[in-house]
């Protein structure tokens, strides 16, 4: 760059963007929070990764000697009695196996480095580990306790956040008021429950554990940053980087920690990733919609499509990530490398001003608080001009120094075969003839060969595409079809929705297609994100059965989400959905029939329950009207979701989705009976059963904390209010 543009970052700190202004000229330190090596590092965590890489990259490029710290927080830092509750099955589990902490944390501190390779981030300068800085994190916390910041209490030593005048200036969060991390449990020895600890005693069996002026211990969750960023850093350093949901607790403590060392600012730039959403949802174990490197690479993309797709968002934004996103970034991502293999025009002085003038553009975008998806933008105006391939070619790696796209990937876009570019030729010479419906004919044959078909002003090309293109599986409920305001074609559709259980799902499948009789019928079955060869089951029944539809989704759609494919399919007068827990065992068809031709009901069941009071349930045990059907097994008419709508697809666990279903209904002044002799048997529930007790709890509570926002009030629903 002939010169320097004025690099501006949002501080999150002062919440505005502020001008670069380096604690050393022509240097710039960075310090990111890293890894918690007892677990791999899902996408989320990778995202804001990138951030910090973009920001390193925009230093560089624009001449700043860098040096960069990301910490190692090893497994030192893992509470005894977690594991004893099982709190972490994975760490839990390889202890069983007689692995030693630090061989874990090894293990994963690998993964964490390839996942960065793999994702084009620039490996840190240093990468020092909690426990090998244990030494200076005691120093620090004597430090603070001479200065009157911290006390003691029985071998604990706490932070005093009444000492700190400026507690919350981070956060925006007042002192006064302030909740306690959710990190930290409630602890009696704190003589305020919003201190935090700086020390932790050692309790009974814990194996690692350091000696200490206050007895054998551990530091707490915040000093280490503070005591590393020190000793690695300096006093005063450039940038911190995070992600936000280290705003508060972590990096608020951490402030009040250093500067209550140093009476003086330690950070002078706080800068943090917002979060990434996986189908609207924050990433969680307990969601099912956690992903991984690995993830991806086994689903066939190209680890930088991820990278590709982060760059369309700016780092202060969400981001949503879907398998649709990300199979349209892997084809961004292809068509920019294609890129760098055509060009038009010759090589004019003209050309050469106007690519000036975009590689200007390009890094002002990068210097305006990294604004990646700009400067992205004007990668592809690059790619899409019709300037000379030397002119392009120089841009677009200039501009990768930033991106990392790792442009020039020689097996980016692998050559064709003998026998499609001679279609491909014989193809262009149907279209120069206008010979039109022969041309497309040629074009569906390259596309049944896995090829897509590109036309330009100098001819065609194809390009090799990778598996999932030709994949027919979808990634949410609106990638079908909805047929809701069409006319009836069969009397009933059946619903089964299935994540695992291959056996529970053939027996009902089979219990339901054999009393079906001569019911004008159809069966749609969802294979929400099925993992083993029970998708060849369901495949060799719909091949075998004309009344059976599959949909096949390519991850976990969530409980809601994944029956609503199939209430968006339905063609029937009547839709049953069923658990794969339960077994047909006589007609049933012809009884729920009789039982919906009755206007005043709009769902019947074979389980129900009954409330008081909207906040504790329980199961009805006699035929009749209930609060609400149960979702094992329910029926309703197919015209009910024109009133109701489709089910909320915030309930990804199945848990309280049927009460609010039924509520819903209810609210339209329709009534909600069960039928106990509906002849059928209800076995164990494989989500339930295949959900560990702590984790099942918290799914159910969040469901019915949700159900009780909506209808907590609406005591009028009750039926035996009526």
């Amino acid at each position: 760059m002939e010169s320097q543009p004025l690099l501006r970052i949002h501080n999150t700190l002062s919440g505005q963007k502020e001008e670069f202004a380096p604690v050393q000229p022509g240097r710039a330190s960075i310090y990111t929070c890293g890894p918690t090596v007892y677990r791999n590092a899902h996408i989320g965590n990778l995202r804001s990764y990138l951030a910090a890489d973009w920001l390193r990259r925009t230093l560089t490029a624009f001449g700043y000697t860098v040096s960069h710290v990301k910490n190692i927080t090893d497994v030192g830092h893992m509470r005894q009695e977690m594991l004893e509750r099982g709190q972490d099955k994975v760490l839990a589990a390889a202890l069983a196996e007689g692995k030693t902490p630090q061989e874990i944390a090894e293990f994963y501190t690998k993964a964490f480095h390839d996942d960065e390779r793999k994702l084009n981030i620039e490996p840190a300068h240093e990468f020092p580990k909690a426990t090998e800085n244990v030494e200076q994190m005691v120093e620090f916390v004597r430090s603070l306790e001479s200065k009157g910041y911290a006390y003691e209490v029985e071998g604990n030593v706490y932070f005093d956040v009444n000492k700190f005048e400026g507690y919350g200036k981070l956060s925006g969060q007042l002192a006064k008021g302030l909740e306690e991390g959710a990190r930290v449990e409630a602890d009696p020895l704190k003589r305020d429950q919003r201190d935090f600890t700086l020390w932790k005693a050692a309790e009974p069996g814990r194996e690692l554990k350091w000696k200490s002026p206050w007895g054998d211990g551990f530091p707490g969750w915040h000093i280490e940053c503070s005591a590393m960023v020190l000793r690695y850093l300096g006093d005063e350093i450039d940038f911190h980087t995070g992600g936000v949901d280290n705003i508060f607790p972590h990096h608020e403590d951490e402030i009040a920690q250093s500067e209550g060392v140093l009476g003086k600012r330690h950070v002078r730039t706080w800068l943090h990733g917002q979060h990434l959403l996986v189908d609207g949802l924050k990433m969680a174990k307990s969601t099912r919609n956690t992903y991984l490197v690995s993830d991806l690479e086994r689903r066939g993309f190209d680890p930088l499509a991820f990278r590709y797709l982060c760059a369309t968002a700016h780092y202060r934004t969400r981001l949503n990530f879907t398998l649709r996103s990300i199979k349209a970034a892997q084809k961004g991502l292809s068509r920019l490398r294609l890129a760098l293999r055509s060009g038009n025009g010759r090589l004019t002085k003209k050309a050469q001003r106007e690519g000036e003038a975009l590689r200007t553009e390009f890094w002002n975008a990068a210097a305006d608080d990294l604004d990646i998806p700009s400067a992205l933008a004007i990668a592809w105006r690059t790619a899409r001009s019709r300037w000379p391939l030397e002119v392009k070619r120089d841009l677009l790696l200039d501009f990768d120094r930033l991106l990392g796209l790792d442009l020039l990937k020689t097996d980016a876009v692998p050559d064709v075969s003998s026998e499609i570019r001679t279609i491909l030729s014989d193809r262009d010479t149907l279209r120069r003839k206008r010979s039109y419906v022969d041309a497309d004919a040629a074009r569906s044959t390259i596309c049944d060969k896995g090829y897509e078909v590109r036309d330009g002003s100098k001819g065609s090309r194809a390009l090799p595409l990778p598996a999932w293109v030709s994949d027919d599986s979808i990634s949410s409920s609106g990638d079908v079809e909805s047929f809701l305001e069409e006319p009836e074609r069969v009397d009933l559709t059946v619903s089964v929705v299935a994540q695992q259980g291959c056996a529970e799902l053939e027996r009902c499948i089979s219990s339901v297609r054999r009393w079906l009789g001569d019911t004008k019928s159809e069966i749609i079955v969802v294979d929400n994100g099925f993992d083993d060869d029970c998708v060849s089951f369901v495949d060799e029944v719909a091949a075998n059965d004309t009344r059976v539809t599959v949909f096949h989704a390519d991850h976990f759609l969530g409980s809601a989400a994944a029956r609503n494919v199939s209430l968006r399919q339905a063609r029937g007068r009547n839709i049953l959905v069923i658990d794969t827990s339960v077994e047909v065992k006589g007609d049933i068809f012809s009884t729920l029939d009789a039982a919906l031709a009755d206007k005043t009901v709009g769902i019947v069941g074979r389980w129900g329950v009954v409330t008081n009071d909207l906040r504790s349930f329980d199961e009805a045990d006699a035929s009749g009207d209930v609060d609400a059907v149960e979702g094992y097994l329910m029926a309703f008419r197919r015209e009910m979701l024109r009133e109701v709508g489709l089910l909320d697809e915030k309930y990804r666990f199945y848990r309280h989705l049927d009460l609010d279903f039924s509520f819903a209904i209810r609210n339209r002044g329709y009534r909600s009976v069960i039928d106990v002799d509906l002849p059928v048997q209800r076995h164990d529930h494989v989500d339930w059963v295949s959900t560990p007790e702590e984790e099942r709890e918290r799914l159910s509570k969040r469901n019915f904390y949700r159900f009780l926002h909506k209808w907590g009030e609406r005591k009028d629903l009750i039926a035996s209010r009526q």
